[in-house]
């Protein structure tokens, strides 16, 4: 380390760490009072028009009628979509919003809004609150959430939460090349493939999740991940 770089560190990481801290403070804090919570992934980018979109108003609708707040990363495209329907039946609609240079800003349906200024601290919240995951169709940043909550099942570092992919038609190509390149070389175990399910009906969505619930029991006993 030269001395350029010491200086920097003594400078500046220090406070970095209580930033840090402060952020994964307030958001428990925050996050702690909503009650177990279903997160929607989904790409930023989706319009009103499109079918997948309206799904995910659908799904979060019915989800909410049920007492589970929407957890989503608070920006526009699916996110917006999943709180739009929490929002339209009262329900508990959450947005852990980040800001982004491009596309990131926070959507107005997201009634309690939550803002970050880390991405880990943001992530943690996403698995931490939620009894279920739904992955719609999206880019990067879904696909680097779907396998981050995969490998955390996976390796049991958290229950085996749903983990719903909404779209066959979108998720059929990668899926198929996870049998044969991931499980046909043996590079992931039997039955790691079963760890998710995969469909395009907002109500099976619902059904699979509101049995997560019942079997698990309530609020209270639920598995908690990072407990």
């Amino acid at each position: 380390m030269n001395s350029d770089t010491h200086v920097t560190f003594i400078k500046e990481d220090p406070w970095r760490i209580f930033r840090i801290m402060a952020e994964f403070v307030d958001s428990f804090e925050a996050m702690s009072q909503v009650g177990p919570g279903v997160t929607v992934f989904g790409s930023a980018r989706m319009r009103l028009g499109n079918p997948y979109y309206q799904s995910a108003v659908e799904l979060a609708k019915g989800l909410a009628r049920n007492k589970l707040a929407i957890i989503t990363g608070g920006g526009p495209g699916i996110m917006e979509a999943a709180n739009r329907g929490a929002s339209a039946v009262k329900g508990k609609s959450v947005g852990l919003n980040i800001q982004l240079p491009n596309e990131q800003k926070g959507n107005r349906f997201a009634n309690i809004p939550i803002n970050f200024h880390y991405f880990f601290s943001r992530k943690v919240c996403f698995v931490k609150y939620s009894i279920g995951f739904v992955f719609m169709p999206g880019g990067f940043g879904t696909l680097d959430e779907l396998f981050e909550v995969l490998t955390l099942v996976q390796t049991q570092r958290i229950p085996e939460f749903p983990l719903i992919l909404f779209g066959k038609d979108h998720w059929k190509g990668l899926i198929r090349w996870m049998k044969e390149r991931l499980e046909g070389s043996q590079f992931i175990s039997p039955g790691d493939l079963d760890l998710f399910k995969l469909t395009d009906d907002p109500q099976e969505v619902i059904d699979v999740i509101l049995e997560y619930e019942r079997r698990v029991g309530p609020p209270e006993i639920m598995p908690k991940a990072f407990a």
